[in-house]
């Protein structure tokens, strides 16, 4: 079956039936979501995205807005590009810091760091390309908390990826937040269903 890339008007829901079953779709959703998830260091948290999260992400972003065909435009035009085109794993990141203040001074230091990330493989280095939709360093240097980081692979990288068992490492080199984890075979094994 092939992989879906692109969620379209003709995939969504109306909100009175996604209503009746919003419960149980929440409930599915949490252990798609949860071997998805990577925790990267103290405060870094990476959410892999695919079409069911993106879809999911659309129907919960109507239901709670209630904006209709106008509002669905927008949302797939925001959720679409960080679906997997099929050689590409896309991550949601989030620096996830409760006291404001602390979160403004760690944020303040951590320009640029959307360019650092990576993840390693086999013989592989594949570096994460944050999503051009604006730019998530501001003038002054201080990055934004969420970050939308594509990590596009060749035929090799990816087919290296999906062997089952390969050590994946994923991290930052950023001087503010030089984190690395290695990631677990379960999220690795979810996320290679990715790739084409």
């Amino acid at each position: 079956m092939p992989i879906k890339t692109e969620i379209t008007a003709a995939d969504i829901m109306p909100i009175d039936e996604y209503t009746k079953v919003r419960k149980q779709r929440r409930t599915a959703m949490m252990p798609i979501k949860k071997a998805r998830r990577m925790d990267i260091g103290p405060v870094a948290t990476a959410y892999f995205e695919n079409y069911e999260t993106m879809l999911h992400q659309v129907h919960e972003m109507l239901y709670i807005e209630k904006g209709g065909d106008e509002q669905l435009a927008d949302e797939l035009a925001a959720y679409n590009p960080l679906i997997p085109k099929g050689r590409e794993l896309v991550a949601t990141v989030m620096f996830e810091i409760d006291d404001p203040i602390r979160r403004a001074n760690f944020l303040g230091r951590l320009g640029g760091v959307e360019e650092t990330m990576f993840l390693k493989f086999a013989e592989f280095e594949v570096k994460g390309q944050p999503e051009e939709d604006v730019d998530r360093t501001n003038a002054a240097g201080k990055a934004s908390s969420v970050q939308f980081i594509h990590f596009p692979m060749t035929d090799d990288q990816a087919d290296a990826f999906k062997t089952e068992g390969v050590q994946v490492i994923i991290g930052f080199t950023h001087p503010e937040y030089a984190h690395m984890t290695i990631m677990p075979e379960t999220t690795r094994a979810a996320l290679a269903g990715d790739l084409a």
